[in-house]
């Protein structure tokens, strides 16, 4: 008899879960607020049509640069905010967890016992043992698995923003290297500039000792020199300054992995895959952070659905199965067995408004979730613009600017033989110098911005985030 009792419980039970009427809203995802296409620009470079698409590309093919590979596996196993990034995972997996927990009775052993006063001036005796189901909630109108929905859509979504953290993370690495490899190009470039100052300056004081140029000659190249002293030793900061950004984002120190000086110039060597845009609409799926966007905004559309439901009945249910009786040791004897059933129903009748509140508050959460979505979706298409931009542009700027600093170098080599021969005057050297030491300092800011513009599409365009170890 017992056990048709339990089996039509147990039936009740699955038959409420199943029939669970479910409040949340269909949600209609926006149309793309972007164009279908991105804008070109004049001159712009295509991508191979072989070229593998940026979240197919691994970044170890992607750079070539041993020393940067192994930067950046240090700082995959070893940046803190990475670190955070996986325990966030952990935090709302387990938040989800505790959701999907709520939809099934918990279960639990109970032993009690009781001993009051009677009418009569007697005391009377009640013991039982067994186990119970408290208070469990039969979602009959989806209140407990929107709850769940909405865990479960913040769980998802903080995967994707770990996923975006890496992506970052590799792309800063990758861009901060770069950095200090120009930090050390215009560092080299500028002891010898010095070093050449210096020996003109040595040359201008002679001659001015011997009475061959005026006094304005030889304070025009101490000022040339001293100037070439101030940009030493602001090179000499900021190389130090990128280095320490470079150990924070690895998380330890990078002295060791870091080329000598005597390996530059390595950034005019550096080579990156290319990669082909593709559509505004693959972003969709490759970028984590619109991903992320998305799971937001389904988690705030069940919101809706826990709010609506907060307006109907709540039925409780709590049950009990074991023995009891009116002394200890009588419960394990015969016919000691007892269950209870104590079904309850909770009907809001008035609540100050704190429904309605609610409900508006998921609503608005919702109308935010949608905007974030998709301007998610506007900056991830800027982003990829603007590198796509930068990327046939200063291909051709690199060019013309190398051809310049060639173009300066010859001009300060015909300048000092005119001046060496009299023929034109000590300003005209002067100005040569300059122009060449700022040309020089161009081809290579230039190459930098080159390089860190490729690896800012790869990372706009979703690329950098699978790990070959893993499917």
């Amino acid at each position: 008899m017992f056990d048709l009792r339990l089996k039509n419980l147990c039936a009740l039970t699955a038959a409420a879960m199943l029939s669970a009427c479910s409040q949340t809203p269909t949600l209609q995802m926006p149309a793309m607020p972007v164009p279908p296409a991105f804008p070109g620009a004049p001159g712009q470079v295509s991508a191979p049509a072989v070229a593998k698409p940026a979240p197919d590309l691994l970044w170890q093919d992607f750079f070539t640069d041993a020393r940067l590979k192994r930067l950046i596996t240090l700082a995959l196993a070893h940046n803190r905010d990475l670190r955070v990034a996986a325990l966030n995972i952990e935090q709302t997996r387990a938040q989800y967890q505790i959701r999907r927990a709520d939809q099934f009775p918990g279960i639990n052993a109970v032993v009690g016992g009781s001993r009051l006063p009677t009418t009569s001036g007697g005391i009377t005796s009640a013991y039982n043992a067994g186990l119970a189901v408290t208070a469990y909630e039969l979602d009959f109108f989806g209140r407990v698995s929107s709850l769940q929905e909405v865990a479960l859509g913040q769980y998802l979504a903080t995967q994707e923003g770990a996923l975006a953290a890496r992506i970052s993370l590799i792309a800063a690495v990758a861009n901060s290297y770069f950095s200090w490899l120009a930090d050390q190009e215009l560092l080299a470039l500028t002891q010898q500039t010095l070093a050449s100052r210096e020996a003109s300056q040595k040359l201008s004081q002679l001659r001015f000792d011997n009475g061959v140029v005026s006094e304005i000659d030889l304070r025009q190249a101490e000022s040339l020199t001293q100037a070439a002293r101030v940009a030493y030793s602001q090179q000499q900061r900021q190389r130090a300054l990128d280095e320490n950004a470079l150990t924070l984002l690895v998380g330890r120190s990078v002295a060791d992995e870091l080329p000598s000086a005597a390996a530059t110039p390595l950034l005019q060597t550096m080579l990156l895959a290319e990669v082909p845009a593709g559509l505004p609409s693959d972003l969709l799926v490759n970028r984590p952070d619109i991903r992320q966007a998305e799971q937001l905004l389904v988690a705030s559309n069940a919101n809706i659905g826990a709010a609506r439901a907060a307006f109907f009945p709540r039925i409780a249910l709590t049950v009990g199965v074991g023995s009891a009786s009116k002394q200890l040791s009588g419960l394990l004897d015969a016919g000691s067995f007892g269950w209870t059933l104590a079904p309850q129903l909770l009907l809001p009748i008035f609540d100050a408004g704190r429904n309605q509140a609610g409900l508006e508050s998921a609503q608005a959460g919702q109308g935010i979730a949608l905007a974030q979505y998709e301007k998610a979706i506007q900056t991830a298409f800027r982003e990829v613009a603007d590198a796509l931009a930068a990327r046939s542009t200063l291909a051709e700027q690199l060019a013309a600017q190398t051809a310049q600093a060639s173009a300066e170098s010859s001009r300060l080599k015909l300048a000092d033989l005119r001046y060496q021969n009299g023929i034109s005057s000590y300003l005209d050297l002067l100005d040569a110098q300059r122009a060449s030491f700022a040309a020089q300092q161009a081809v290579v800011q230039t190459r930098l911005a080159q390089l860190q513009s490729q690896v800012t599409l790869y990372k706009t365009l979703g690329g950098g985030w699978k790990d070959p170890a893993k499917p």
